[in-house]
């Protein structure tokens, strides 16, 4: 055997004496429940992610849900708005037209209530003028008691008809 055989040799038999020694230790024993050990705790971190993807799965779904219903929310309340509005508008649209036709009234009213009072002055101007001017007329016709009842019955007269 050469030298390098004979250190082969040895290497060898070490090993063998390594390996026999971890054996009656029971490192294999060691090492497997090591291993089982890490197996599931490894095992339980990925349940435990599963859960945690499971959840933020479901809060996801949950928060979606909500968004869609806070905009049907959000988009019932600017369609309630906007019908608001336009039932405001058309209230006040009305109460205009009905201000405007009031006054109108009351305007025409008063028109014709200054109408009718200027021919009612009118009416009294063109008595008094008439009667003043029969007056002056039958004075220079009539004279004495008989002319001055004439005269007065007849003024009594163009007042009540002009009136």
């Amino acid at each position: 055997m050469t030298d390098m055989s004979l250190a082969e040799l040895w290497v060898a038999v070490a090993f063998l004496l390594f390996v026999g020694i971890l054996i009656y230790v029971g490192a294999p024993r060691g090492i497997a429940s090591a291993l089982d050990t890490r197996s599931k705790r490894i095992a339980a971190e990925l349940d435990e992610a599963r859960r945690f993807k499971e959840e933020a799965q479901k809060l996801v779904a949950e928060f979606k849900r909500k968004q869609r219903e806070a905009e049907a929310e959000a988009e019932s309340i600017v369609t309630a708005a906007k019908a608001e509005a336009e039932r405001l508008a058309s209230e006040a649209k009305a109460k205009l037209e009905d201000f405007v036709t009031r006054r109108t009234k009351m305007a025409e009213e008063k028109i014709a209530q200054a109408e009718h009072q200027a021919l009612a002055d009118v009416k009294a101007i063109a008595a008094e003028a008439a009667s003043k001017a029969a007056e002056g007329l039958l004075a220079v016709a009539a004279k004495g008691d008989a002319g001055e009842r004439l005269i007065a019955k007849a003024i009594d007269d163009v007042k009540t008809r002009l009136n």
